[in-house]
């Protein structure tokens, strides 16, 4: 059957049996919007959410399936933490069979996560096609782990869904040919441009943690978790050191990763004071160390400071996306576009280049919102279209 699509082209009506796979809390956040938009469409799809559970953040299932209009998981791997090589086994060898008792059209993978390239390396055994969202983003650093998911990933994936122009340039050099390629824009800003007014109007913790005004900022965010930066002591110390001094300043606001607070409570840097009001309103230096935080009162806070330093790939394309100016301690970035757009800087894990930089971005003009091409909360629109036409 044939159907018009409103510009004169028709594409085959066919039902396709969609395979989501989800394994680490961004990776809720980008399939979240593809889910909800491909609902829209239920002649056309029928979706299978497979969960491998190679993260699970119990913080985040109330958002998951409420605030993100997400379906609890059809199939739960249960696959835990372990080592790369362990782990990527583990969710090969459970991933087969749910792949043969559902026979999907195709599986559509997202991000950069060991769950990302496993699944792929199944699918490509069995003949199963592969959608990869968020493809042709580049570190052009062979140690991180990352980087070598990204690329076996975008080797195997027969639609390459980009977020940027850059990763299509990426793809190109690599030899990909150009049709394999779609520049769709980035998804996880979906959901972003879906849940700020709701972070905006709620009592969040940026409201509620500050114990200020829903508008009131001077305040900076930190969240960090990449094993160079806190598995490495002389790295973790440096770092903490530079916040201590900006804290003479500053409030800074840290929400704290499980595996950032053991490696802080092992070094003994855990105790770092409190920060707050004073009896007279005014703002009270020091750092407050928060336990990790929902997608919500994550963004309600990252709204509201005035720099965000980070270790993140996700946060440096919200704050790029929020008009924050952001601070990345990492030696490179797959994401360039947030440096060339302006909100973004690179900063070794050193005191003296952590401050200065931080000095240095407080003291800028804040760029205000820019977005980026296709950075439009409707990417996911435009990868359901993609799939509706595609055989």
């Amino acid at each position: 059957m044939e159907k018009n699509h409103g510009d004169g082209r028709a594409f085959q009506m066919l039902m396709k049996t969609i395979m989501h796979v989800v394994g680490a809390r961004p990776n809720f956040m980008k399939t979240a919007p593809i889910m909800r938009e491909m609902a829209k469409y239920p002649r056309e799809f029928r979706q299978v959410l497979v969960h491998t559970g190679q993260h699970y953040d119990k913080e985040m299932s109330g958002v998951f399936f409420k605030h993100l209009g997400m379906p609890k998981p059809d199939v739960n791997l249960n696959i835990g933490s372990g080592s790369h090589a362990a782990q990527t086994a583990r969710i090969m060898l459970a991933f087969e069979p749910v792949v043969l008792k559902y026979k999907p059209d195709w599986v559509m993978i997202v991000g950069d996560v060991n769950s990302t390239m496993a699944c792929a390396l199944v699918c490509v055994k069995l003949g199963v096609k592969v959608a990869h969202v968020e493809a042709g983003l580049r570190s052009f650093d062979p140690t991180m782990p990352e980087e070598w998911n990204r690329l076996v990933t975008d080797r195997i994936s027969d639609l390459l869904l980009t977020p940027s122009r850059d990763a299509d340039r990426n793809l190109l050099k690599e030899g990909v040919p150009s049709s394999r390629i779609r520049f769709v824009g980035n998804v996880m800003i979906d959901t972003l441009v879906k849940l700020l007014p709701v972070a905006k109007k709620a009592k969040h913790t940026g409201q509620y943690v500050l114990g200020r005004g829903p508008d009131a900022k001077n305040f900076i965010l930190v969240t960090l978790h990449r094993p160079c930066n806190v598995d490495s002591p002389p790295a973790l110390r440096e770092i903490m050191s530079a916040l201590e001094k900006l804290a003479m300043d500053y409030l800074v606001v840290f929400p704290v990763h499980p595996r950032t607070r053991k490696a802080l409570e092992t070094m003994g840097l855990a105790g770092h004071g409190s920060a707050g009001t004073d009896t007279d309103g005014k703002k009270k230096s020091g750092i407050v160390l928060l336990s990790p935080l929902g997608y919500l009162d994550f963004l309600a806070l990252q709204t509201r400071a005035d720099l965000v330093i980070t270790d993140s790939g996700g946060i440096q394309e919200e704050t790029t996306y929020l008009g924050v100016p952001c601070l990345t301690i990492r030696p490179n970035t797959e994401r360039p576009i947030t440096i060339t757009h302006g909100t973004n800087k690179l900063v070794a894990a050193n005191k003296a280049a952590i401050v200065k930089g931080a000095e240095d971005r407080l003291g800028s003009k804040r760029h205000g919102r820019k977005t980026l091409p296709l950075w439009d909360g409707k990417a996911a629109k435009r990868i359901v279209q993609v799939l509706r036409r595609i055989a």
